[in-house]
C-alpha cells in the first residue's frame, strides 16, 4: 500500500518517527504493546504492507524489554494483524482484502448489476465522508491533502496516466482519514481496493472518455478546494457530483466497449461470408 505521499512501505505523516510508537508510560506489558499496534491499524495510520521497525528499535521506542516485545508480537500476529517474513521483519498484514472474501469478490464481478450498486453506495459515503472531512481535518490532514492534490496536477500535466489513476484514489484515501471515523476509512478502503482491482470496471476506460480526465481533475479540484475552506455542504455535493459523472462515463464506456465487440463480430461475419 502507499501512504498518503505515495510512497509505498512507508508510514502516514508524523513529526517525528519517535512519535508513532510511543513510550509505554504504565505497566509495561505486553498488552499495552498489543493496544497501541492495533490502535495504529485500527485508525489507519498504519496500513497493510507498512514494516514495523527492527526489534531493538521498537522495545527501545516503546521502552519494553525485548522478551515483552516478542511477546506482543506474537500475539498480533496470532490476531492476524501482522506477519513476519522469514528474514525481512515484522509488516502489517492484509486486513483491508480480508473485509470481502474471494467468492464474494469474484461473484460481484459477474453480474453487472452490482457495478450500479457499487456506484450507488460509494456516492452516499462519499457524500458523508467528505462532508464530515471538510468539517474534521487538521491542519495536517490539509497538509496531506495538498500534497496529494499537487501530485495529481503534476501527473495530469505530464499526462502521466498511471501516476494520476494512483493520486486519484490516494486523495479518495486522504479524504477518508480526515473524517476521523474509523468504519467509513475502512469501508472506504475496501471499496478502493475492489476499484483498482478493476472488478467493477477498468478505470483506464473512464479515463479515455474524451475530456474526461480534465473532467475528474476539476472535480477532485472541487472536493478539495471545499474541505479545505470548511465548507461540509459543498464538500459532499461536490464528492456526490463526481460518483455520478464516474457512474455515467462507467455506462458510456460499458456501451462503447460492447458496440466495439459487436460491429467486430460483423466485421468478421462479413469476412468469412465474402460480402
Amino acid at each position: 500500500m502507499h501512504n498518503a505521499l505515495g510512497a509505498p512501505g512507508d508510514v502516514a505523516v508524523t513529526e517525528n518517527q519517535d512519535d508513532l510508537y510511543a513510550r509505554i508510560s504504565h505497566s509495561r506489558t505486553a498488552d499495552e504493546v498489543v493496544q497501541q499496534i492495533e490502535l495504529l491499524i485500527l485508525e489507519g495510520v498504519l496500513r497493510d504492507g507498512d514494516r514495523l521497525p527492527g526489534e531493538r528499535e521498537l522495545s527501545r521506542r516503546f521502552d519494553v524489554s525485548r522478551p515483552i516485545l516478542r511477546e506482543a508480537l506474537k500475539e498480533l500476529e496470532a490476531r492476524g494483524l501482522v506477519e513476519s517474513r522469514h528474514g525481512g521483519g515484522t509488516f502489517v498484514a492484509d486486513v483491508v482484502g480480508q473485509i470481502f472474501s474471494k467468492p464474494l469478490i469474484e461473484l460481484i464481478g459477474r453480474h453487472h448489476k452490482a457495478t450500479q450498486d457499487y456506484l450507488e453506495y460509494r456516492r452516499e459515503l462519499e457524500g458523508l465522508t467528505a462532508e464530515l472531512a471538510a468539517t474534521r481535518a487538521t491542519d495536517f490532514d490539509r497538509d496531506i491533502l495538498t500534497r496529494v492534490i499537487e501530485r495529481m496536477r503534476s501527473a495530469h500535466k505530464s499526462g502521466n496516466f498511471a501516476e494520476e489513476l494512483e493520486a486519484d484514489i490516494e486523495l479518495h484515501n486522504a479524504i477518508g482519514e480526515s473524517a476521523h471515523n474509523i468504519i467509513l476509512l475502512h469501508t472506504l478502503r475496501a471499496c478502493y481496493r475492489l476499484l483498482t482491482q478493476g472488478i467493477f470496471f477498468h478505470r483506464n476506460s473512464v479515463f479515455g472518455a474524451p475530456g474526461a480526465r480534465d473532467q475528474l481533475l476539476a472535480q477532485h479540484e472541487a472536493i478539495y478546494a471545499a474541505i479545505m475552506v470548511g465548507d461540509p455542504q459543498t464538500a459532499k455535493t461536490a464528492a456526490q457530483s463526481h460518483i455520478d459523472f464516474v457512474a455515467t462515463a462507467a455506462r458510456e464506456a460499458e456501451r462503447s466497449g460492447e458496440w466495439v465487440r459487436i460491429a467486430r463480430l460483423r466485421l468478421q461475419q462479413r469476412d468469412r461470408s465474402g460480402s
